[in-house]
């Protein structure tokens, strides 16, 4: 298991029970106490738990940092998971798709079929450990290269040099905002790089955004909300947001009750023509 997995689950625990000692979270995720240790001390470093002797509890700083991967997939992870499910269904038999770096993608690789014979681009460090559990040849996965960033992706002129040259059916993309002038937006202006690297390479793009990714605007612009052709999102979304989507997008989908109890959806998502 990675550092950030390990750490994203010390977080629940924290989000959920207030406090967490080292030897139940060293007996849960079958890791010892030293390495618990290291992740409470890392948590702590960056202000998202405060070490306590024999353990760790809560602040109140989960919101008040920029957050990495493990904190922010802790973040409406039922929204997520409904996101995912849905966008599970565009996917067909031996298309070649990129997922993006983000959490909502990482719920959409967990839950790929290993039997469609499709290949996978990521420059998502999780994705790809995710995807790297399947039997062999299950899923062909292709790791673009490039510097880490606190969200685990890859970034940088070799990651979009990389993505230039894979011809892809879908993109996926996880955000950081949607906005109705600002369009989709990342904080990291190497990531939007990248993102907007792999549009370029795609027939189709996705946008993955839970509702409370709408009116937020990133530092660096990725795409203008015309460039989207389905934007998947969930019921959180006000009817007003709804409306401005629908004239922005080609085809928005919201999640149903049934795919947010994680089911897959019986008919076409809302909004498919």
């Amino acid at each position: 298991m990675l550092a950030a997995q390990r750490q994203h689950l010390i977080l629940q625990e924290l989000m959920a029970a207030g406090t967490v000692r080292v030897a139940t979270l060293a007996a849960r995720l079958d890791v010892s106490e030293m390495t618990v240790r290291r992740d409470i001390d890392a948590l702590d470093a960056g202000g998202l738990l405060l070490r306590v002797h024999g353990g760790a509890a809560r602040t109140d700083s989960f919101s008040a940092l920029e957050p990495g991967f493990a904190v922010k997939s802790t973040r409406d992870i039922d929204a997520k998971a409904a996101i995912a499910a849905m966008a599970l269904e565009l996917i067909k038999p031996g298309m070649t798709v990129f997922l993006s770096g983000g959490t909502t993608t990482f719920e959409l690789a967990r839950l790929l079929p290993r039997n469609l014979g499709i290949t996978v681009a990521t420059n998502s460090i999780m994705v790809a450990h995710s995807l790297a559990s399947a039997e062999p040849d299950a899923i062909r996965t292709l790791i673009l290269g490039g510097e880490r960033t606190p969200s685990e992706a890859l970034v940088g002129p070799l990651a979009a040099q990389a993505a230039k040259a894979i011809a892809a059916d879908l993109c996926f993309m996880g955000v950081h905002g949607v906005d109705l002038v600002a369009g989709i937006t990342s904080p990291n202006m190497l990531e939007a790089e990248v993102n907007a690297a792999m549009i370029t390479a795609s027939g189709r793009l996705v946008v993955l955004a839970d509702s409370t990714k709408y009116g937020v605007v990133g530092l660096a612009g990725i795409a203008p909300l015309s460039a989207v052709d389905t934007l998947i999102t969930d019921r959180g979304i006000s009817p007003d947001a709804a409306a401005a989507l629908r004239g922005a997008v080609r085809h928005l989908h919201i999640t149903s009750p049934a795919t947010q109890a994680g089911h897959h959806p019986a008919t076409a998502p809302e909004g498919t023509p």
